[in-house]
């Protein structure tokens, strides 16, 4: 019998405790954060392919690419993915990230007006 009156006790407190951090969890789940990553775009066509490329990135939903600083803005969920995982993602595409260099058989794909050596456009 004692058991039986614990239980019903501490039944309610536990559905209480999770009605009252539900809200918490779900916030967590939908936070976006925003990332800027030092690039090698250098034209209008790379910016079009890392603003493309990027956007099918797992949690990312936002890219653009300012050409005149060479800054990649992305925003991103935090539950779906992270900074370094956007970083490689941009080197695969064939474009240096921050620190990261690009993917060497990505960049050698690129058009001559997309290498680093070339001339702004």
């Amino acid at each position: 019998m004692k058991s039986l009156t614990h239980f019903r006790v501490f039944i309610p407190i536990i559905i209480l405790t999770f009605l009252i951090a539900q809200p918490a969890i779900s916030q967590d789940k939908n936070e976006v954060a925003e990332l800027k990553i030092q690039s090698s775009v250098v034209c209008g066509m790379c910016k079009t392919r890392v603003e493309k490329d990027l956007a099918f990135e797992k949690g990312v939903t936002y890219v653009n690419v300012d050409l005149k600083s060479k800054v990649v803005t992305v925003k991103y969920r935090t539950a779906k993915t992270e900074p370094d995982k956007i970083r490689k993602a941009l080197t695969k595409i064939g474009y240096d990230a921050d620190t990261l260099l690009a993917d060497q058989k990505a960049y050698d794909k690129l058009p001559a007006c997309c290498k680093k050596d070339a001339a702004p456009h």
